[in-house]
């Protein structure tokens, strides 16, 4: 199964380390980094705010664990946002893309 996973980062240089290992290790086909996302959120009994750099990261389920450990190792959050969300469908010619890409 195809997924799409959402990573928030603290900032660019720490999206674009992540997203880099992610490709170099074939965890993702893609991913997109967003700068300029405005977060609001709890976070230890009160509502807190953010500027965060989010990733669009191009997967299949059997790489998700690999993906959380690689990112946890990375992020600068004690509980960073990683969460999948499935792809029901998709243009398959690039769905063959994202099989192709990491294996």
């Amino acid at each position: 199964m195809h997924i799409i996973v959402l990573i928030t980062a603290a900032n660019k240089k720490e999206a674009e380390k992540i997203a880099k290992k992610l490709i170099q290790d074939k965890l993702a086909a893609c991913v997109n980094i967003v700068s300029g996302i405005k977060s609001l959120f709890w976070w230890q009994g009160k509502v807190d705010r953010a500027k965060e750099t989010l990733l669009i990261v191009k997967s299949r389920k059997e790489k998700f664990a690999k993906i959380v450990k690689s990112v946890k190792t990375r992020h600068s959050y004690t509980v960073p946002e990683i969460i999948a969300v499935p792809v029901t469908s998709g243009f398959k010619p690039y769905l063959k893309w994202i099989d192709d890409s990491i294996g």
